[in-house]
């Protein structure tokens, strides 16, 4: 079974850093994108998660305006692999943070996979 799963997650003051990490488990064919998202405390449950950043089959990478200059996102050449790192880290940024593999540039819906378990990133002030 092809699973997404997260890691690299945990507490950190107002200015930190943390680095998240997201690999896919199991063999699948053909990923061309893959993002990172996030669900922060404010989002009901049932709604989308938020595009934090994707990357393209190209290795073009688009970040939402709150995370530019302070997120990068890369991907392991040759591994279904990204990582995320995140500098200057706001209270705001507190959220579950999950991968996927959007089928679309933009990085939203629809995905390739399930949603896996998130990683936790909790920012204090």
């Amino acid at each position: 079974q092809v699973q997404l799963v997260e890691s690299g997650g945990g507490s950190v003051q107002a200015g930190g850093s943390l680095t998240l990490s997201c690999s896919v488990s199991g063999r699948i064919a053909g990923i061309s994108h893959m993002g990172w998202y996030r669900r922060t405390p404010r989002q009901d449950p049932g709604n989308q998660r938020e595009l934090v950043a994707v990357i393209t089959s190209d290795g073009r990478i688009t970040y939402t305006d709150a995370v530019q200059g302070r997120f990068t996102l890369s991907r392991v050449n040759g591994k279904n692999t990204i990582n995320l790192q995140m500098n200057s880290l706001k209270p705001e940024d507190t959220a579950i943070y999950y991968c996927n593999i959007p089928l679309n540039a933009n990085g939203l819906a629809p995905y390739a996979l399930s949603w896996g378990q998130g990683t936790q990133v909790t920012v204090s002030s």
